[in-house]
């Protein structure tokens, strides 16, 4: 059984209207899933819970999702709202068990349901994939929400995907498959309907934010000799070491490194 108080790591609030912050390493896919919380009111949501999956068995189980439950529990959190970036291709979204299991709303961007109008050829499925089945709020860009004292802003961020969007909150981003952590780059873009350009114009509005934005990624897979799992850095860290579009890396060999790999 998985141990995910050794994969857990709390990134504390800075002050006024900055959440607490509590990421949750899914070893298996390399997803991170995260929390975060109002420090005034302990009111949480949840982004990007995972739904575990046996390869094996074809089976899955709530193990992750039912951890990110007794963490809130056990940190004296409430939880309010249940959240995805994206959809994923490399997990299975936990976010509409939590839904049945707490009563939460949850909630993905908008341009989703465009998402699921192209999937529904590739998995021949003409009336399946009907977002707002399964979820409560479609996000568009600029939309806001608050959580406690904390105010919510949606931007789209697409590239990784076409509906792609990120949480940002105070001086934490939510940024997902955009930026990996610095010594990995930035995060593919080649599945249908993603776009390097387009990843190339999120990154940049990404590292347009303040520099002691603290922007919380969507995977890490390990690099070298690096052994222990990092998904947080801050908006100046990704400019002077992401190996991607650190040190005013031009538009152009982005672009041929992402295309390249």
């Amino acid at each position: 059984m998985t141990n995910y108080d050794n994969l857990t790591r709390h990134s504390p609030s800075t002050g006024s209207g900055s959440p607490d912050v509590w990421g949750v390493y899914e070893a298996a896919t390399g997803s991170i899933q995260y929390i975060a919380a109002c420090p005034d009111t302990k009111k949480a949501v949840v982004i990007d819970a995972v739904l575990n999956f046996d390869t094996k068995s074809a089976a899955t189980d709530t193990r992750s999702a039912e951890y990110l439950l007794e963490l809130i529990d056990r940190e004296g959190l409430t939880l309010e709202h249940v959240l995805d970036t994206h959809p994923h291709a490399d997990h299975v979204m936990a976010s509409h068990w939590l839904k049945q299991k707490t009563g939460c709303p949850n909630a993905i961007g908008a341009k989703t349901r465009d998402i699921a109008t192209m999937w529904r050829d590739y998995y021949n499925l003409p009336n399946g994939l009907v977002c707002d089945d399964y979820f409560d709020t479609m996000f568009e860009h600029g939309d806001s929400f608050t959580i406690g004292s904390l105010t919510f802003d949606v931007t789209l961020s697409p590239g990784h995907t076409m509906g792609s969007i990120s949480y940002l909150v105070g001086d934490a981003g939510f940024i997902h498959d955009t930026l990996m952590v610095p010594d990995c780059g930035s995060s593919r873009a080649d599945f249908p309907g993603g776009s390097t350009e387009e990843l190339w114009n999120s990154i940049q509005a990404i590292l347009s934010l303040p520099d002691d934005t603290r922007l919380f990624i969507g995977h890490d897979y390990g690099k070298g000799e690096r052994t222990e799992p990092m998904w947080e850095a801050t908006v100046a860290q990704h400019k002077a070491q992401n190996v991607h579009v650190g040190n005013d890396t031009p538009k152009a060999d982005f672009i041929r490194i992402r295309e390249e790999r």
